[in-house]
């Protein structure tokens, strides 16, 4: 099984802080991680370092068999697929979602004078009717929902079919049933054996998606527990993670926390 992650103690230090803080984490391509941790704990920042967005300060991460620093970040960014509030911020509000989602195979968030192939135009509808967002191809991407524009964010990064796919926070401030639906929908993707790799960042047990393996638990920047997911997420190391005692429970594939 190939490496789609291979970070070998790393660091990323910002104003003499280090933000994340000798990590050692390896991911293949048949595995689907959840990162998890506090608010400030470097959840983003270890997301972007493997989406080729940012590099470290020290130590190495390779990224798909392409070291950064010695590679094309650019065309490196091509074959991994990654879905951010930050990015979906730079899609203009009069863009029609279809051109939101197909404008992924050139790299831009706006149409401008790019010529797309008949390919490219059926394979964004295509992956527009797999996220349920058919009936709204032809809606500026301003005029959606919250869940909605999730959504696009997600169809948007899978649009190259990429080699690693990365969520970060893709349900948060949803209502629940969108964030139900936007959660069966990646779970669904996750299941596949034809997806990449994934890791997806979240603060919250209830939003991991079923189906996915391993987890990665961060406290102040470093590596707290990792493992298959259901011996990583238990109340003991939660309880550590969140400094805060929690009671952790599994049910139809789904997990949940309360206080203990």
């Amino acid at each position: 099984m190939s490496t789609a992650i291979n970070l070998q103690n790393l660091s990323v230090v910002r104003d003499q802080k280090p933000i994340l803080d000798s990590i050692t984490f390896s991911a293949t391509n048949d595995q689907r991680w959840v990162i998890l941790g506090a608010n400030g704990a470097g959840k983003t920042t270890l997301l972007r370092v493997c989406a080729a967005q940012i590099h470290p300060s020290t130590g190495s991460a390779e990224i798909l068999n392409q070291r950064l620093g010695e590679v094309n970040v650019f065309e490196l960014r091509t074959r991994i697929g990654f879905a951010s509030s930050a990015l979906a911020a730079q899609i203009p509000n009069s863009e029609s979602v279809l051109n939101a989602v197909m404008t992924a195979s050139y790299g831009v968030t706006g149409r401008w004078n790019e010529q797309y192939d008949e390919i490219d135009h059926r394979r964004a509808l295509r992956v527009l009717s797999e996220w349920e967002l058919s009936d709204f191809a032809d809606r500026a991407f301003g005029t959606l929902s919250d869940g909605e524009r999730k959504r696009v964010q997600i169809a948007r990064s899978i649009m190259t079919d990429p080699e690693l796919l990365l969520l970060d926070e893709p349900v948060a401030s949803l209502d629940l049933a969108a964030r139900e639906l936007t959660l069966r929908l990646i779970s669904g993707y996750a299941q596949s054996a034809t997806a990449p790799a994934m890791a997806m960042v979240t603060h919250h047990l209830e939003e991991i998606p079923a189906g996915f393996t391993h987890a990665l638990l961060l406290q102040d920047g470093k590596i707290l527990a990792r493992g298959e997911i259901g011996a990583t997420i238990t109340s003991e190391s939660i309880s550590e993670t969140f400094r805060f005692p929690l009671r952790v429970s599994y049910q139809n594939g789904r997990f949940s926390a309360i206080s203990a």
